[in-house]
């Protein structure tokens, strides 16, 4: 039998940490490529669905003329049969870009299809053209285009972007940043434009995503049918589930909703930790964890998820939803609720007497990360 020090002497090998980091960069490579598999199936899909309702409208004046009322049907029914991700925004954003990009580029290989598998030299590239064979022909993810159509104004302005992220192999959220920091017009400006160019190609630190991010992006998740809970660290998720548990406890009155709750705003992605049902206030109870110090834009983020939460998830016969701010800091727990935006005052008073005390919270949250940081160590 081999002995425990020979164990040791085995693992702490430079050879073996040589073999087992080359398993860990396969593994991640092929989290990556299938990340980048999907979504290119997924784009090169949500594209073939604009080219239809582009030509689906064209067929007829009185088609064109109720657009909106197609998207919608087509929105209800897609919604009914595949779930999420086909709201009347996200198909127009595939309607968007199709006229975008009406004639993608086709590789050589294609095009040799194309020439020698088709007598209908009438029929549209488009129509001949499979899924399999324009995966090729769109080289960014579906969240890169979508940035892409909703935040370029010109044409040219969406051709330097596509190019520089292709380019310099720029992340969504370098992209998003690039935009943000408008990078096209200073490099127009600039009289040393190859220096702009070189220096925009440089990822920062937050620029970067992991394999697993990239497989979670909601998108995709959408497109697969997939559940779509995630957390930022082993920390967060533990009190998350803690957090659950303790308010289950606290009575009947809470009813369990969902994790990692997603909505969207724009173009960009939100997620709500923890969603509650109150069967005696009626309402939805928002719960967001902030494992830092609170901030204002902690309150402001939490407003913005309950007045979409009103608007989205909120029936007609329930009161207004309610936020809740935990931040786990260590040496500063904070628990507030956001009851500003409530009608009237008789019901702000209703809901403070109603729901957990705020130092309850905070007590229950300081014990907590105690408990999981001694059993970490």
């Amino acid at each position: 039998m081999t002995s425990q020090n020979e164990n040791k002497m085995f693992v702490s090998d430079k050879i073996y940490k040589q073999f087992s980091d080359s398993i860990c960069n396969l593994l991640e490579n092929a989290r990556r490529s299938a990340g980048r598999a999907v979504n290119a199936i997924l784009t090169v899909s949500y594209w073939e669905i604009g080219r239809r309702i582009v030509e689906y409208e064209q067929k007829g004046k009185k088609r064109a003329k109720y657009g909106s009322a197609l998207l919608k049907s087509l929105s209800n029914d897609l919604t009914n049969r595949f779930g999420k991700g086909f709201s009347v925004d996200n198909i127009e954003l595939m309607r968007m870009f199709y006229l975008a990009y009406p004639e993608p580029l086709i590789p050589e290989t294609v095009s040799r299809k194309l020439e020698y598998g088709n007598e209908k030299k009438s029929e549209t590239m488009s129509r001949i053209l499979v899924l399999e064979d324009l995966k090729d022909c769109f080289h960014l993810s579906w969240s890169h285009y979508v940035n892409l159509i909703k935040r370029c104004d010109s044409k040219g302005k969406r051709e330097f972007y596509e190019s520089e992220a292709l380019r310099g192999g720029w992340s969504v959220r370098q992209l998003n940043r690039q935009i943000s920091s408008q990078f096209y017009e200073r490099t127009l400006l600039s009289r040393n434009k190859a220096a702009m160019l070189e220096k925009g190609s440089t990822p920062e630190n937050n620029d970067i995503t992991s394999p697993e991010e990239e497989i979670k992006d909601p998108f995709v998740l959408e497109f697969l049918g997939l559940k779509d809970e995630y957390s930022e660290n082993d920390l967060e998720e533990a009190l998350i589930h803690h957090l659950e548990t303790f308010l289950l406890e606290l009575g009947s009155d809470f009813a369990f909703i969902a994790r990692q709750k997603r909505l969207r705003v724009g173009n960009k992605w939100y997620r709500v930790d923890l969603v509650f049902y109150h069967r005696r206030l009626r309402c939805l109870v928002l719960i967001d964890l902030k494992i830092g110090e609170f901030s204002h834009a902690d309150a402001g983020q939490m407003h913005l998820y309950c007045n979409y939460a009103s608007e989205h998830w909120t029936h007609e016969e329930e009161n207004p939803p309610v936020g809740l701010i935990l931040c786990a800091e260590k040496d500063n727990a904070v628990a507030k609720y956001a009851l500003d935006k409530l009608p009237n005052k008789i019901l702000t008073s209703e809901y403070k007497l109603v729901l957990p005390n705020e130092e309850e919270l905070v007590e229950e949250l300081i014990k907590t990360r105690k408990m999981l940081e001694s059993r970490k160590k």
